[in-house]
């Protein structure tokens, strides 16, 4: 390293909830001596949220940064190349952008903020045209607002991981920490414990220990609820029908009324009474004989009555065996459902959570398309299982984890649109040119992040007949505001309403 080259300055902002200060200050202790003079070099990406890179340190392994929002963190991590290669996605904008600023550098000073859970690591080096370069990469895992940045040599941030409003936060700003973050109080925590009780290694072996730990208890949590959820559902479902069966069993309660008045209308053929409406007939059946009336159709015959209500009779009857055994089993079915849902509060207060893991596995359900943690500590590959796949579509992941879809055929662009894509789901094609219907899943129904939107308009510039231009139009609108004329053509739809932007045709974001 000369004396003339400039520094490249990495810096993370670390999160009270994922690590605290003093646990912070240790993990750089750790790390400094290990980086200082070597070069970073290959960065893998789980996401858009976290990343490892490669700084040769053989059995110390590689510097994991992560900014999930949920549990932020930093330290070193030793895992085999092949696994992190398998469970890695292709760089994102911002991953790319941070290779090309931190090549040709070498790390000069890791150093934490005083008070403020900062850590910088600073880099020196040179560009393509041998010019001096200061670049400034800041973690921020500090929260809801955890983050991660590219800033120049004048601290102003030229790329983030994650748009946001936050002053100081923007593309453009000069990087400032977030205000509303408390400053960290000096306290011990579990993780601090474990770093200092002497069983591990190193503090970077005891972080990845205690969040390995705290993510195979949120997989846990999250199965256990799923599985929780699963059987209240299915109770509650049983216990509707059973009441509706009940209600069902009572409309039949007059069942053996129907016989009655119907052996009474046969009784009293020669006897009975007519008055409009009104038949005033002899109660054989009441011990004093007394007379009773009844309502009859003035065109109905007692005969004909008679018949009805004995209709009516063997109908309830019928009814009333049919809903008593259908009540029956639906009772024991509920029976059974409780049965399974204690024995599932047993098993989970049975043992630790890495052992339950395995019994509950086949309870667990889909979380969405986001990608998950894995109990090894580092991101899931996207697409392994956590989403399912659409036949006739490619799928992506923006840099904000949002799925898109991208027709491959006019028939696949008519699926995709009139059958998968939702109301809210955002849509985009090009502008006077055949190509893809591209589809921006919205389940959240929240508003499509800008950088989302030019993804997905770059997707669909590049998979249509305008894919060499340099500037492409692309149209764009919710899903309920797009229609297909009756008799049209494949992949022809009309458009209500729409937006338009240019955008330069791209493949920009990682395909899973």
């Amino acid at each position: 390293m000369t004396a003339d080259q400039p520094a490249s300055l990495l810096v993370a902002v670390l999160p009270f909830p994922g690590m605290d200060d003093a646990s912070i200050q240790e993990i750089v202790n750790e790390i400094t001596p290990l980086l200082v003079g070597r070069a970073p070099g290959k960065i893998f990406q789980f996401g858009p949220m976290a990343m490892a890179i490669d700084f040769g340190l053989r059995q110390h392994g590689y510097l994991f940064i992560s900014v999930d929002p949920a549990l932020p963190r930093l330290h070193l991590i030793n895992r085999r190349v092949r696994d992190l290669e398998r469970q890695s996605t292709p760089l994102n904008q911002f991953g790319l952008a941070l290779a090309r600023d931190l090549s040709n550098t070498r790390t000069l000073s890791t150093v934490k903020d005083p008070l403020d859970r900062v850590v910088r690591f600073q880099f020196a080096g040179r560009d393509e045209l041998g010019e001096k370069k200061t670049t400034t990469l800041i973690a921020q895992l500090t929260g809801r607002s955890a983050n991660l940045f590219v800033t120049d040599e004048a601290q102003t941030i030229i790329q983030a991981a994650r748009l946001t409003d936050n002053s100081g936060q923007r593309p453009g700003e000069t990087y400032t920490p977030p205000a509303s973050e408390a400053k960290p109080q000096a306290r011990q925590t579990k993780l601090f414990e474990l770093i200092h009780n002497g069983d591990l290694s190193s503090p970077s072996e005891a972080a990845d220990a205690y969040f390995t730990s705290k993510l195979t208890q949120r997989e846990f949590e999250s199965r256990a609820n799923s599985a929780r959820g699963q059987f209240r559902k299915k109770i509650s479902q049983q216990q509707k029908l059973l009441k509706k069966l009940q209600s069902d069993l009572e409309s039949h309660a007059d069942a053996e009324e129907h016989k009655r008045l119907g052996d009474l209308l046969l009784a009293n053929l020669g006897s009975a009474k007519r008055r409009g409406n009104r038949v005033k007939l002899v109660d054989y059946f009441s011990e004093n004989a007394s007379p009773i009336e009844i309502e009859l159709d003035e065109s109905t015959s007692l005969p004909e009555e008679a018949q009805r209500r004995f209709a009516l009779y063997q109908r309830s009857k019928r009814a009333r065996a049919q809903i008593t055994s259908r009540i029956a089993e639906i009772e024991r079915e509920i029976h059974k459902l409780q049965s399974e849902q204690q024995k599932l509060e047993d098993q989970l207060a049975a043992s630790d959570p890495q052992n339950k893991l395995t019994g509950l596995a086949p309870l667990q359900v889909s979380h969405g398309s986001r990608a998950t943690e894995t109990l090894s500590g580092l991101p899931a590959k996207r697409g392994s299982g956590e989403a399912k796949r659409i036949p006739g579509t490619r799928r992506y992941v923006s840099s904000d984890g949002l799925e898109i879809l991208v027709g491959r055929t006019s028939k696949d662009n008519d699926y995709l649109t009139l059958k998968i894509a939702r109301p809210n789901d955002l849509w985009l094609h090009t502008a006077d040119y055949g190509g893809s219907h591209v589809v921006v899943r919205n389940s959240a129904r929240k508003e499509i992040p800008h950088r989302t939107l030019i993804e997905a308009a770059q997707l669909a510039a590049y998979f249509s007949q305008a894919k060499k231009d340099p500037k492409v139009d692309v149209h764009y609108t919710q899903r309920k505001f797009v229609s297909k004329p009756k008799g049209s053509k494949p992949g022809l739809v009309r458009l209500q309403r729409f937006k338009n932007i240019t955008v330069e045709p791209k493949e920009a974001v990682s395909r899973t």
